[in-house]
Order: structure tokens, then C-alpha cells, then sequence
């Protein structure tokens, strides 16, 4: 049996994978050493999980733990100790639950919002510094395909969670 020559421009859609992958762990590390130069504003002693927390209360508002641990795929423990954290750092507070008021649920502080501004501000001039030689059109694929890429693992993972 004769097989065609395969062309080696054409990659199957596993070896795509494969090579995305091994990109994908690479930047990974790569956002794990930059973490610590670009949050640099708040208090000592926090966690990358309490920014991490602080950014879900400022971005979709106060939250039950509960609903942090599962956004953060973390445990209430974890979240809990956390969360005494950034209360103690003046963050984060706790209040009643408007739908259950024997419930609380934590909102971030003025103070909290700020330091959340200013790292956002930090990342956001460190970004803006490694896309200065690229051209418009580049950032904007960037920007879109990896829209279109969080938003198909959000929905992979989301009806996996729910399974």
C-alpha cells in the first residue's frame, strides 16, 4: 500500500495541541516570576489568594465565602483565613447577606478598591511595556484569540463543574 506524502506544513489538531501546551506552561511560569514585580502595592504578608479574593469583590461585587471558594476553586478554609487577612489589612469587611441576614458577605473597603486600582494600574503600564514594539493589529489578534480561548475553557469547564 503506497501512502501519500504527508505535507509537514499541516499539523494535526493534537499536535497543535501539544505545542500550544508546551507554550501554554511556559507562560504560565513566565506570570508566575512576574507576579511579584508587578503586585508590589498593599500590605506585607499577602497572599497571591487574597489579591486574588480582593479582585473578585471589586470585579463582581460582595460575595458569601462560599461563592469566593467556588469561584476560586479553593477551600472555605482557605478562604476563610484569607479573607481575616484582608479584614485585619482594612480590605475587605464583612456585613450582612441583604437576601439572608444571618449570612455574611464580604466587600472590598475604599482602601481595598484602591490597592486594587493601583495594581491594576502597575500590570496594566508592565503590559503596555511589552506590547510597545508590536503592531496594533498583532495586539488586537492577541487580545481576540485569547478571548475566544478563555471563553471556550469557561465553558468547558464551567459544564464540567456542573456535572
Amino acid at each position: 500500500m503506497v501512502t501519500a506524502a504527508r505535507d509537514p506544513s499541516v499539523t494535526t489538531e493534537l499536535e497543535d495541541a501539544d505545542l500550544f501546551g508546551t507554550q501554554l506552561v511556559r507562560l504560565l511560569r513566565a506570570v508566575g516570576r512576574a507576579k511579584h514585580r508587578v503586585i508590589k502595592h498593599g500590605p506585607e504578608g499577602l497572599e497571591q489568594l487574597a489579591y486574588s479574593m480582593l479582585f473578585c469583590l471589586v470585579h463582581d461585587g460582595p460575595q458569601r465565602t462560599g461563592k469566593l471558594a467556588e469561584t476560586l476553586h479553593a477551600e472555605i478554609s482557605t478562604i476563610s483565613r484569607q479573607s481575616r487577612s484582608l479584614v485585619s489589612h482594612g480590605l475587605v469587611e464583612r456585613g450582612a447577606d441583604p437576601i439572608d441576614g444571618r449570612a455574611c458577605v464580604l466587600r472590598a473597603t475604599a482602601e481595598g478598591e484602591r490597592i486594587f486600582t493601583e495594581n491594576r494600574r502597575q500590570r496594566t503600564l508592565w503590559l503596555a511595556e511589552l506590547f510597545a514594539d508590536w503592531p496594533p493589529a498583532d495586539r488586537a489578534d492577541l487580545i481576540r484569540l485569547l478571548d475566544r480561548f478563555v471563553s471556550g475553557m469557561e465553558r468547558t469547564t464551567a459544564s464540567t463543574d456542573s456535572k
